[in-house]
């Protein structure tokens, strides 16, 4: 009896079966009269055997082949002659004895070599024929691991009670942040829907609704600048739960991102995650997202520094500024020309300067050493925990350039100096952010996350009269210095919120414009609830190890939004844009 199998699941206990397989043509390889072909679906490859002895007819077509060919082949299945063996395959110890062969498509040559992963191919082109790139071995591994990990979320949340809600692609503009991606309406004319940028407000109404553990996976649109963790459709494990703390999200994430991994690379994360609050954050790496798989902290030398001769340190202190300091493992052997590099990167982030000293066996070498005492210099090593071979580089300016510069700084040198595993996984949260930032140009106050974050329920009474004090009840999990999910506790009383809408100067028409619905919907009896959105396309890129999330999407976009495959965007006709009342001024 025929059976049709998979190209992967043959092994050696399916000796002298007879099958059909199917499938794209990987490789051919003429060995003398004998032909072979790998023979390749998504589930792996079997050598295809065409010898002329068996069946002279097959045998001759087989020469007709070429690679990516469609083919379906029946014939027995027989164990390698030995030596011929490849372990590293599941089906290495098979081959099937070609009897029939049928030709089901044929293929033009393909733009770039399919069988070979490692030969480097410009993007360009790779987006281009996306569904040839598809059939590479890297990306369908990204996209099963991908299934695996949201079927694995899928049943984890709905164990944990949670059910599975959509929410509309269609709703009302509300910018906030990122710009809305529009579209308009046919039936009404001159307004237009905006696809969401996260399912914010909609699930939080479903905890008005009484629906106390939500989740979704989740499409979200943002129109922003695209990088390689950006792109302007993206997926978020969304979820929202009624009467919940903090601490209750923590668990619920943990456990997400534990059966994440398991599932998708086969690997246990250890729970429960480290954790930092934003001010400790900032003060210790200088960044909200620090990669904590490498040491090499951030010291405040504000103090120290200021009781050196240096005219600039003590006019940057003068100025209210800071003066911070990172110890490099080993940098003694930088070479002035590699410090000059140095210095220009750290001016990318505003740093007008970059001052160093090395710690040596015989003492401290630095141009600036002759400002110090020699007392002063070993405080400001001790401070920065160098050792013997290493250098502290110094910059003073104000708080956020310090902050930026010593930041990037750290992690530009962590990965080129080898100081960390790239294999290693370091879970993280930042907590206690800040309510507001505080806007110059436009002189007025920012929310730091969104405008429906809970302030901290102690630091409510000063809400009004000291608002950038206000520490909001919110949380960013970080994963190897990528920030990989963000959350709160909601706001879930009206007054509240309104308060928040108005310290963001918002006037009254404008919150009842953009937000009346949810305000209205807040004063039916909303139960305090907490949610977050573990971004899915990340944790996919830095689980598999890849440089952009564009490599764990099917049919992703370029860096200016574009589809190189289909074209898109595209221009439509002059009678698609008169049925929606729009007329282009291009």
């Amino acid at each position: 009896m025929i059976r049709t199998h998979t190209c992967g699941e043959l092994t050696i206990a399916d000796d002298t079966k007879r099958v059909t397989i199917s499938g794209w043509v990987h490789r051919i390889r003429d060995h003398g009269g004998v032909f072979f072909i790998d023979l390749r679906d998504r589930y792996g490859l079997t050598q295809v055997v065409f010898n002329p002895d068996i069946n002279a007819q097959s045998h001759q077509a087989a020469q007709e082949i070429k690679p990516e060919y469609v083919i379906e082949v029946t014939g027995v299945i027989e164990p390698r002659p030995d030596g011929t063996e490849n372990l590293k395959l599941p089906t290495g110890q098979i081959e099937v004895r070609a009897e029939i062969l049928n030709v089901l498509s044929k293929s033009e040559t393909p733009p770039f070599p399919i069988a070979d992963d490692d030969q480097p191919v410009g993007e360009d082109i790779r987006l281009k024929y996306r569904f040839l790139d598809l059939r590479r071995s890297k990306l369908q591994a990204g996209l099963l691991a991908r299934h695996r990990v949201v079927l694995a979320v899928r049943n984890y949340l709905s164990e944990n009670g949670f059910i599975e809600i959509e929410t509309p692609m269609l709703g009302k503009s509300t910018p906030e942040g990122a710009r809305d991606y529009l579209v308009p309406s046919r039936v009404n004319p001159g307004t237009f829907y905006a696809l969401p940028q996260s399912p914010q407000l909609m699930k939080q109404l479903l905890m008005v609704s009484g629906f106390d553990r939500y989740f979704q996976i989740c499409r979200c649109f943002r129109d922003e600048d695209l990088r390689a963790d950006r792109q302007p459709e993206f997926t978020q494990i969304d979820l929202e739960m009624s009467f919940a703390t903090e601490e209750d999200i923590y668990s619920v994430t943990e456990g997400i991102l534990y059966h994440c991994f398991k599932a998708g690379i086969d690997k246990e994360i250890e729970l429960p995650f480290k954790r930092l609050s934003h001010p400790q954050a900032i003060e210790l790496y200088g960044i909200d997202k620090p990669d904590l798989r490498f040491d090499m902290h951030l010291s405040n030398l504000t103090e120290l520094a200021g009781q050196s001769e240096m005219t600039i340190f003590k006019e940057v202190i003068g100025r209210g500024g800071i003066i911070k300091g990172v110890a490099v493992p080993g940098g003694c052997k930088f070479s002035r020309k590699e410090i000059d590099d140095l210095t220009k990167f750290a001016a990318i982030y505003g740093a007008k300067g970059m001052a160093y000293i090395k710690v040596t066996s015989d003492g401290f070498t630095s141009p600036i050493a002759k400002f110090f005492s020699q007392d002063l210099l070993k405080q400001i090593v001790q401070r920065t925990g160098a050792a013997t071979g290493d250098i502290v580089f110094m910059i003073a300016d104000s708080p956020k350039i310090v902050n930026d510069s010593l930041a990037a700084l750290r992690n530009k040198l962590g990965k080129e100096l080898g100081l960390y595993d790239e294999k290693e996984f370091n879970f993280l949260w930042v907590t206690d952010f800040p309510l507001f930032s505080y806007n110059e140009e436009e002189d007025r106050f920012e929310s730091e996350h969104h405008p429906f974050t809970s302030p901290k329920t102690e630091d409510i009474p000063i809400l009004d009269s000291d608002p950038l004090k206000v520490r909001s009840a919110s949380y960013d999990l970080v994963v190897n210095g990528v920030e990989t999910a963000s959350g709160s506790v909601r706001i879930h009383q009206s007054e509240i919120q309104q308060k928040v809408f108005k310290l963001l100067k918002m006037t009254d028409d404008e919150i009842r414009s953009k937000f009346g619905f949810f305000i209205d919907a807040l004063k039916f009896g909303a139960p305090p609830h907490a949610g977050i959105a573990p971004g899915l396309d990340r944790i996919l890129m830095i689980m598999l190890g890849l440089d952009s999330i564009r490599d764990v999407i099917a049919f992703p976009k370029t860096q200016k939004a574009t589809d190189l495959m289909s074209a898109a965007p595209s221009e439509v006709d002059a009678r698609q844009l008169k049925e929606l009342h729009i007329s282009l001024d291009t």
